[in-house]
């Protein structure tokens, strides 16, 4: 009897662990229903509406993009200003005309630089007139002194010879003393008289090259005044001063314009250079020597950075790419162009297509697409370096994951969504 009792007792045991297991199973069969049935359902999107990316293991280029200009380097481009007051007459060229050294691009009048070049010209004609007339008169005086100097040299030397004459003459006692000393005084004092003209000579001679220096220093400067009036006068006709093609030609038939004034701007078109705006956010790594890719839209050029602006403008910094390849035709300066510049190359890493709201070095909620396709569930996922269409994957992904890239924020609320 107690047997039977006991034996009882361990059905109804078994029983209730059967019951609970059975009901534990059916709560959780319920609960995994109600995330994914339970009213109101998880939301439904088309499949077509849906932007997505499969996570793939291997190199990751890691690139920066951003927009710019082909500009001529600041050495190919030449501005051409006005060296004095005038009135533009003529325009002879139109900008994007090739124009070669000697093309005449403007002509400009100037009548009261007309006038000081005729009377600078004028002052020099006399200035030159009066250095000959006084060159004459000094190489003139210049003889008429060494004629003196000569006579005298001549007289001191026969007086000299008349004394040495009479000297022996005296000795043998032939002439008195009287003759004897006055030859002597007559020779020394031809001799005195010798050398002060002598001595005259050489002041006169000074003199004269110091008069002849300062009459061709005034006629310097009055030629240096004829030459700049005519250099003026002449660069009244703006000539393009290099081959290229014309840039810019910012004056019309009739305006004034002032000393200094651009009037025109020649470049070289056949060296450009593209100068792209990156954003700040993403010039960090940018440095020198990093390779480019330019897209004229007539064709992809490569390229090198050659430089950085350390400079930031409008929330962007400048820098400059040169060609290493010759351009396709028909580009030309100031013409639109996007740039892609490579930062680094990581090796065998887990990347993705950037999602909507991902950004490098973040934590982010994205739906992973189940392997049968009708869903997709949420998971966290750690984004690491990025592209600019790719991105690091750090945690929270495998590689063949398939996951939404585009914008799911409308479904924040929920951990799981259907696909259609």
């Amino acid at each position: 009897m107690d047997f039977r009792i006991a034996e009882g007792r361990k059905r109804q045991r078994r029983r209730r662990r059967i019951a609970w297991a059975a009901g534990a199973a059916l709560a959780l069969v319920g609960v995994w229903l109600g995330t994914r049935l339970a009213a109101p359902g998880a939301p439904e999107v088309d499949r077509a509406a849906l932007w997505t990316g499969v996570v793939e293991r291997g190199e990751l280029v890691r690139e920066v993009r951003a927009p710019g200009v082909l500009t001529v380097p600041p050495e190919e481009i030449r501005w051409l200003a006005a060296e004095t007051r005038g009135r533009v007459e003529e325009r002879r060229v139109l900008p994007g005309t090739p124009v070669e050294a000697d093309t005449i691009l403007l002509v400009l009048s100037n009548p009261e630089l007309v006038q000081q070049t005729r009377d600078a010209e004028l002052q020099l004609r006399a200035e030159e007139a009066e250095l000959r007339r006084l060159g004459d008169q000094v190489r003139s005086d210049l003889l008429e002194q060494e004629n003196a100097a000569g006579e005298l040299r001549t007289s001191a030397e026969s007086a000299r010879r008349r004394a040495e004459a009479d000297r022996r003459l005296f000795e043998e006692g032939l002439v008195g003393e009287l003759i004897h000393r006055r030859s002597r005084v007559r020779a020394d004092e031809l001799e005195e008289r010798r050398d002060l003209e002598r001595e005259r000579l050489a002041i006169l001679a000074e003199s004269t090259r110091a008069q002849i220096t300062s009459k061709e220093a005034t006629v310097a400067r009055y030629r240096a005044v004829f030459e700049l009036r005519n250099r003026q006068l002449g660069a009244l006709t703006i000539r393009a001063g290099q081959p290229g093609i014309l840039l810019e030609l910012p004056v019309e038939v009739g305006q004034e314009v002032s000393p200094g004034e651009n009037l025109a701007r020649v470049a070289d078109p056949r060296e450009l250079k593209a100068v792209l705006r990156v954003p700040e956010t993403q010039a960090g790594e940018l440095t020198i020597g990093q390779r480019a890719l330019v897209d004229t839209r007539n064709g992809i050029v490569a390229g090198v950075v050659a430089r950085v602006d350390p400079a930031v403008r409008e929330g962007a910094v400048a820098v400059d790419v040169g060609f290493e390849t010759p351009l396709p035709r028909g580009v030309r300066p100031d013409l639109s162009v996007d740039g892609t510049i490579e930062l680094s190359r990581i090796p065998d890493t887990l990347h993705v297509g950037r999602p909507a709201y991902g950004q490098p070095g973040s934590a982010v909620g994205l739906f992973r697409i189940t392997p049968d396709g009708a869903e997709a569930e949420r998971v966290q996922v750690r984004l690491g370096r990025g592209s600019v269409n790719r991105i690091e994957v750090v945690e929270g992904l495998a590689e063949g994951d398939e996951i939404i890239l585009s914008d799911t924020s409308m479904w924040d609320a929920w951990p799981l969504i259907r696909i259609r």
